[in-house]
């Protein structure tokens, strides 16, 4: 299966293609839109920010390519935000694949922390990424911003407030949280992933 994954200036990239290494795929790592558009599937993971992945994306067209994808497409993170259509950090205009809102959480008390870091159940509203998983999967989460629960909300978790754990409109699919760095759970959304017929 041929795999590419976006290059662009985020972090934690390398993670991914390790994990899908471990899954016996060797993804191509890839800014060019050939490449991404001849691909059997693409992957859009990361962390950073907003304002500057999306001026690195527009620059080279890449927002364009990635909104014309008609492949399965998995956006990680930052890969989620950025496939919405605005987000408060850096009050920053996005790809609009989903018609979504992306927002900075707000401390309610004394014990809610920014960034919301760790563990959490994710419930699945039957999405074919979390095939497999059983009731309340746990899945590793790091971000400051969420997306608010929406049409295209594909599961839920809650820190603070109840929010988009991961999305789903068409093709394109994405999870805030990190799949490469939750275990065995991650490893199946991967793998669900890959499995996904072209639609």
């Amino acid at each position: 299966m041929n795999v590419a994954i976006v290059k662009y200036n985020a972090g934690n990239i390398y993670s991914v293609v390790n994990a899908l290494k471990r899954l016996g795929v060797a993804p191509v790592l890839t800014d060019k839109a050939e490449l991404l558009q001849k691909a059997d599937r693409v992957l859009f993971p990361g962390q950073g920010e907003a304002s500057g992945a999306m001026a690195y994306l527009k620059e080279r067209r890449l927002d364009e390519v990635i909104r014309s994808l008609r492949q399965p497409v998995l956006g990680i993170c930052i890969g989620q935000q950025l496939l919405c259509r605005h987000s408060e950090e850096g009050d920053t205009d996005c790809i609009g694949v989903f018609d979504a809102e992306v927002k900075r959480f707000r401390p309610q008390h004394h014990e809610d922390k920014v960034p919301c870091m760790g563990w959490n159940i994710i419930k699945d509203k039957g999405c074919a990424l979390f095939k497999g998983l059983g009731d309340m999967p746990y899945v590793y989460f790091v971000h400051s911003f969420y997306v608010p629960q929406c049409q295209e909300t594909a599961a839920v978790a809650e820190y603070i407030l109840p929010y988009s754990a991961a999305m789903h409109r068409d093709n394109f699919y994405s999870c805030q949280f990190h799949p490469e760095k939750s275990g065995h759970v991650g490893e199946q959304i991967l793998r669900n992933f890959l499995d996904i017929e072209n639609l």
